[in-house]
């Protein structure tokens, strides 16, 4: 069986070495580095299953490099952050990052994110394919089995977790779905808090790239106090 191969980026060494040594454990193919050009390199000339990124590097930043995959490439990205930055959380997640995480944590966590990211990201290049299911709403189609979505005719380009956001919402039509039932069947693990703002910022890119609007919105409309939903 192939490796997964992950990208790690992370100017402090210690921090970078000790997340490779227990993804290696865990059997992934690591590529790491400390620096945002070496990692450019790596990005353009190798095949990638996922990416971790910090936010601040010596020579540019985590925000740039996660721009820079998300031109080309729709594979899971986790964004690793400084206690208490909460914007760089808010900016990384509507850059199209999958997931972030704040320093310090324990690598075990960061390796049990790795692996959901992973099976998430499978599932809609794998088990999606067996399935046959267009939704279509209001101008809005959503081709499961190809992981596209159009507006209007209009492609959006959505990344995994926007897409898997929208089909939950469009499934469940007309009924409100908590931040939490969208954590959960996102991610299928146990680490969601009351404020965790993971939903929150995707919603917001989702509704940006949707060109839907937050005040009136057409589409993905807010239930104080406990969600979202897609009106029938």
């Amino acid at each position: 069986m192939q490796k997964e191969r992950v990208l790690i980026v992370d100017d402090e060494c210690e921090i970078a070495d000790l997340i490779a040594l227990y993804l290696k454990n865990e059997g992934f193919q690591v590529f790491k580095f400390y620096n945002a050009t070496d990692a450019l390199s790596c990005i353009q000339t190798e095949y990638l299953d996922l990416a971790i990124l910090d936010v601040m590097l010596p020579d540019s930043s985590g925000f740039t490099l996660c721009q820079k995959i998300r031109e080309k490439y729709q594979y899971p990205i986790i964004m690793l952050t400084a206690k208490g930055e909460g914007m760089d959380k808010i900016t990384g997640l509507s850059l199209g990052a999958d997931d972030y995480m704040t320093k310090p944590f324990q690598p075990l966590e960061l390796v049990a994110r790795v692996k959901a990211q992973l099976r998430r990201y499978k599932l809609y290049n794998t088990a999606l394919e067996q399935k046959e299911e267009i939704i279509v709403f209001s101008g809005l189609v959503l081709d499961v089995k190809a992981h596209k979505c159009t507006i209007n005719d209009k492609p959006l380009s959505l990344t995994p977790t926007e897409f898997s956001i929208l089909e939950i919402l469009c499934k469940n039509r007309g009924s409100v779905v908590s931040s939490e039932d969208l954590f959960h069947q996102i991610w299928k693990d146990e680490y969601y808090t009351k404020n965790n703002n993971t939903i929150t910022a995707h919603i917001r890119h989702l509704r940006e790239k949707m060109g839907d609007s937050y005040e009136n919105p057409k589409y993905i409309k807010t239930v104080w106090g406990y969600g979202y939903k897609i009106e029938e």
